[in-house]
């Protein structure tokens, strides 16, 4: 049995809608009722009346919710209990940051951001995009950084949360080059010959952007799908060997691109999507944890937003 799965659960209990909890959860409805399923499975009996609309609970669901209520909550607080140990926790800025992004854009985002802010201890916690937004709304993170694109919204409740822009990332399809610098294989194929495609997992971020793509291609392309993972950095690989073709962050190939061990699978502009890059937290009124230097790095970073400037960086340093 797993934690999400009473997350899962107790999600439900509240909204009594599989589709509206699937949506907060950040998964795809086929994927939230299996892990429902599961629990229930372990459980050894139904929790969920599926009869009724709205979805509403057993009685034995309404006896497990209350269970699983103080099953979280006791889990929260040794969380919260051990994170109080730490040695130097309060100096270590906590951030919780996609596979994708954790590859490639914060490496070099904190090292540009200590040559302008200072002195800088971090602690990166690299996850999918559903379980990183879980450890900002759990508390367990002082800092989201992740993908943002106006059809794919994070559930995130501005009057809880907020955010600023970090900049934007493009995702483009690449292929192996050949050894005149062409792509092995090129958008959009024909129905004939459809171009090897290696795709994201059911329900990763990425995977939703590349549907949006396919669907507003004006000519939709020609895709055999034959394998598939949720990290980029897995695509890039494979790419890389020649299997076939992937929608890969632009940030992330650059040097494959130098080299043109890497090219363009399209012409320019076709069959990309441009993503903004945020950063997220808990507002400080309603946060569970307020660490002094992750506020001086938003106010860093929102000063920096508002382009005001900062001559001693380490001036706004608690």
């Amino acid at each position: 049995m797993e934690t999400k799965w009473l997350e899962d659960f107790v999600s439900l209990a509240e909204t009594r809608s599989f589709s509206r909890s699937a949506q907060l959860r950040h998964v795809t409805q086929p994927a939230f009722s299996r892990r429902i399923q599961a629990l229930e499975a372990w459980a050894g009996i139904d929790l969920v009346d599926r009869s009724s609309y709205p979805t509403r609970l057993t009685p034995a669901g309404e006896t497990f919710h209350a269970q699983a209520l103080e099953i979280l909550g006791a889990l929260q607080a040794t969380r919260n209990m051990m994170r109080g140990h730490q040695s130097g926790a309060q100096d270590m800025i906590d951030f919780a940051v996609p596979h994708s992004l954790a590859f490639t854009f914060f490496p070099h985002w904190v090292m540009d951001l200590r040559s302008r802010f200072g002195a800088l201890k971090s602690r990166l916690m690299a996850l999918n995009v559903h379980d990183a937004v879980l450890q900002l709304t759990e508390g367990s993170c002082d800092l989201l950084i992740a993908y943002h694109h106006p059809s794919q919204p994070l559930q995130l409740a501005p009057e809880r949360y907020e955010m600023l822009s970090l900049g934007h990332e493009t995702l483009v399809p690449y292929a192996r080059g050949d050894d005149s610098g062409q792509p092995l294989f090129r958008l959009p194929g024909t129905a004939a010959h459809k171009v090897p495609y290696l795709g994201y997992g059911e329900g990763a971020y990425l995977g939703r952007l590349v549907e949006v793509i396919v669907k507003q291609a004006a000519v939709p392309p020609q895709l055999d799908a034959i394998y598939e993972t949720d990290m980029a950095e897995g695509l890039k690989a494979m790419a890389l060997e020649g299997h076939g073709l992937a929608f890969l962050p632009a940030s992330s190939v650059k040097k494959e691109l130098k080299s043109k061990r890497l090219v363009r699978a399209a012409e320019a502009g076709q069959y990309e999507i441009t993503m903004e890059v945020r950063i997220y937290r808990e507002r400080p009124e309603l946060a569970r944890h307020n660490k002094a230097g992750a506020l001086a790095l938003w106010e860093f970073l929102r000063g920096e937003a508002r382009g005001e400037p900062r001559a001693n960086p380490q001036a706004a340093r608690p």
